[in-house]
């Protein structure tokens, strides 16, 4: 474990800076920014899946009272999104459609209005023209062409393919072999707020304020819409309602609320409701996996056997490129020697996929660990011995898989046995016994997992910077965005470490194009590793820069001065110190500098280290009604580690976080369609989420391996919980009844599947 420097503010919960404006009220979202002549907008949207675009008949709406303008994909003639650099040309996405729908909820038009009201009731009067084609809603079918194409163009529906990754047979010299075929199901993210942008245009600029992760991935795609040069465009990001992925990329509403005040040079703001966000916005999962897992009889994997099918919705974007991520992450934390594995990603007539916390390796720690237990009943073997049997040691870091990722670091037993034991592991096995004994009504499952994931790799730098303004205030800057991760906490707390002030001493700057240099955003798990390493080096390169002034302005020896209480001073001699006000004003003057030396006390840094492959284990207690397939959480234990941890008050609250979201899964979530390609699930009543009263207490604890590829040791915590927890939870409602022969069952795991497994098992 790495050590801190005695007194280092690094490594200590510190409440979140940010929590008293958002709980008193008094942050600021999109919503509370009303520019004088603010207009508002309301999209129309398609009500088929499939079918031609015809005319769009909006007179009517024109007409109506307080509508200001009704623009069409052909009046805006806005570019189409290419919205991951792998997406093949033909299947762009155009903001509005044209000639085409491709999925339920689709803009046609926007209406702009005076009022949102008025605005809401005129979209109500414009006439679509649709000629309906064959929905495409399942994705073997639509691989297959069987329904049709739905970018004739492309002449296929298989927008991408990773060819199997090896010629070797992964199941040679298996004496036991697993065979499943397990769906992951397509989720909403469903953040607390929904999209919304406002669109200002003053003296040749366009300002906007967006729910936005990348702002300046924003304000790229939002100059090259509105034929705006990108130094014409200002994204800020206020406050915000959540993300967890599905904001990071350009919403094509935002691009045509944007390109509308661009155009008729007032300001509009949109506000997405919550059924446009569950049918619009972009989904999370979607994949069905079919695999062979092959091991000897004492529980040594030989190789696993993976074939995924991955939903990309109408249109492709990042999610193109996460059955790879699942493809990498293929191996988890064991030792395989083969692995074999195929993905095909295919477009269907329904809402894109996108990132969701999580993005792609949610899928692979839910395929291989709800096979490690299905490999554990066949070898009549205890889940955690075949676990431990097989777990990387960690005298192999960094460690190359068969799935193609280089681990940087990793004690994977050390999480598992503290597991073990925070959990009282064989004491619940012991109730388990107890209860399959009497023959209770209500049994008891335990589930495991043992998970790694990646952090921060292939992204991009990050942008840090640090300033010492005259008053004396440390000023950080740093191209990430926080949306509940307490980034203004974290940044200030690395700052002051390295300057010997206290937190209060600390300003941090992000989320405004105008504001900071550049950045690629938080998504990713990378703000820490990325961003607070800019950060660090920032902040490291203005304390040398003050030491050599503080010598100079003392006359000391550089290497005597130290960073006390706010203060600049000569170490051992508490009287011979200078405020960083003082500091701040003989750094502005050329005339008190050392020879040679830029006035001023800033740096900056981009941070471009490896990523990082954070780990953890977990274990879910669940109580299954075998009358009537009701399964309850009924208790949760984490051992998550993310390296070198610089607030654990703020880590585990990102822990507690996934695994609610990832118990969401296993037990309640799942975006439905029927066969014509409507949603069925477009509203909190039908889309269920877990509240307060379906997570039980989370015990959670922790170690510490840090990682070799950043200064801060630091590996990303923000989507590790719901990597984890999902099959932890699958696995312990599986492991209630599979003492009655039920070997499996699909997330998410209803009181109906259940029951019907159940029944199926007796039968």
């Amino acid at each position: 474990m790495q050590t801190r420097p005695p007194g280092s503010i690094l490594g200590h919960s510190v409440r979140r800076r940010e929590d008293p404006r958002l709980i008193t009220g008094a942050g600021r979202y999109v919503d509370d920014f009303n520019p004088e002549g603010c207009l508002h907008a309301a999209f129309v949207r398609s009500t088929l899946a499939h079918g031609e675009l015809g005319a769009v008949d909006t007179s009517a709406a024109a007409a109506a009272p307080g509508v200001v303008a009704v623009l069409t994909g052909e009046d805006l003639q806005l570019p189409g999104v290419i919205a991951f650099p792998m997406v093949p040309p033909a299947l762009a996405r155009p903001p509005l459609a044209r000639e085409r729908v491709r999925f339920v909820g689709e803009p046609v038009a926007i209406v702009i209005a005076e009022s949102r009201e008025a605005a809401v009731d005129a979209a109500q009067q414009v006439v679509v023209d649709l000629n309906p084609l064959p929905a495409l809603v399942d994705p073997e079918a639509a691989r297959q062409g069987r329904d049709g194409l739905l970018f004739p163009k492309h002449d296929s529906n298989i927008a991408g393919h990773f060819a199997p990754s090896n010629e070797t047979d992964a199941l040679e010299g298996a004496e036991v072999v697993v065979r499943a075929r397990f769906v992951n199901q397509r989720l909403a993210p469903v953040p607390m707020e929904p999209e919304a942008v406002l669109a200002s245009p003053e003296n040749g600029r366009l300002t906007v304020w967006a729910t936005s992760q990348t702002p300046f991935g924003l304000r790229a795609e939002i100059a090259k819409a509105s034929g705006l040069d990108e130094a014409d465009v200002r994204v800020v990001v206020p406050d915000m309602g959540g993300g967890f992925g599905a904001k990071a990329g350009a919403r094509a509403e935002v691009l045509v609320v944007a390109a509308a005040a661009h155009r008729l040079g007032r300001p509009i703001k949109w506000m997405e409701t919550r059924s446009e966000n569950l049918v619009a916005m972009t989904h999370g999962r979607g994949q069905v996996q079919e695999i062979e897992l092959g091991a000897r009889r004492d529980g040594r994997l030989v190789g696993l056997k993976a074939r995924v099918l991955a939903d990309l919705g109408a249109y492709p974007g990042i999610a193109l490129v996460l059955p790879m991520l699942t493809g990498q992450m293929s191996s988890g934390v064991y030792e395989i020697p083969v692995i074999d594995y195929e993905a095909h990603c295919v477009v269907t007539s329904t809402t894109p996929l996108g990132a969701y916390r999580g993005a792609g390796r949610p899928e692979a720690a839910a395929m291989l660990e709800r096979a490690m237990d299905m490999l554990a009943v066949e070898l009549e073997m205890d889940p955690a011995d075949l676990r431990r049997r097989n777990l990387i040691p960690p005298d192999r870091f960094p460690h190359t898989t068969q799935g193609g990722a280089t681990y940087d670091s990793g004690e994977y037993e050390r999480a598992l046995d503290r597991l073990l034991e925070l959990s009282d592991y064989s004491k619940l096995r012991e109730e388990q016994a107890r209860r399959r004994t009497s023959g209770d009504r209500k049994q008891l499952g335990i589930g495991l997992s043992v998970y790694v994931e990646v952090t921060a790799e292939g992204i991009g730098p990050e942008w840090g910077g640090v300033h010492v303004e005259p008053a004396g205030t440390i000023v950080v800057r740093c191209g990430t965005t926080s949306f509940g991760q307490g980034h203004e906490t974290t940044l200030a707390q690395i700052a002051a470490e390295q300057l010997g002030v206290p937190m209060e001493a600390v300003r941090v700057v992000q989320s405004d194009t105008d504001a900071v240099e550049r950045g690629h955003g938080t998504v990713g798990s990378r703000s820490m590793q990325h961003g607070g390493s800019a950060v660090l080096e920032a902040a490291r390169s203005v304390r040398d820069k003050a030491r050599e002034l503080a010598g100079h302005l003392l006359e000391a020896d550089p290497r005597d001065v130290v960073f006390v209480d706010g203060s600049v001073g000569v170490a051992g001699v508490p009287e011979r110190a200078l405020t960083w006000t003082e500091l701040a004003a003989a750094a502005a003057d050329p005339a008190r500098l050392p020879e040679g030396m830029e006035p001023g006390l800033k740096a900056e840094a981009d941070f471009a280290g490896s990523g990082s492959y954070p780990f953890g284990a977990h274990c879910a207690v669940a109580e299954v009604d075998v009358e009537t397939g009701d399964a309850k959480l009924v208790r949760f234990f984490a051992v998550d580690d993310c390296g070198r941890i610089i607030n654990p008050l703020l880590a585990e609250g990102q822990i507690h976080g996934g695994i609610a979201q990832g118990t969401g899964q296993a037990l309640f979530e799942e975006v439905v369609f029927d066969a014509e390609g409507n949603p069925l699930t477009a509203s909190l009543l039908d889309y269920q989420i877990p509240t307060i009263g379906e997570i039980p207490e989370v015990v959670t604890d922790v170690t510490e391996t840090p990682s070799p590829n950043n200064p801060l040791g630091a590996k990303g915590v923000g989507e590790s919980g719901t990597i984890g927890s999902t099959p932890a939870v699958q696995n312990a409602v599986v492991d209630a009844v599979s003492h009655m022969g039920v070997r499996h069952i699909d997330m998410p795991l209803t009181p109906e599947r259940v029951w019907r497994a159940i029944q199926a098992a007796r039968s």
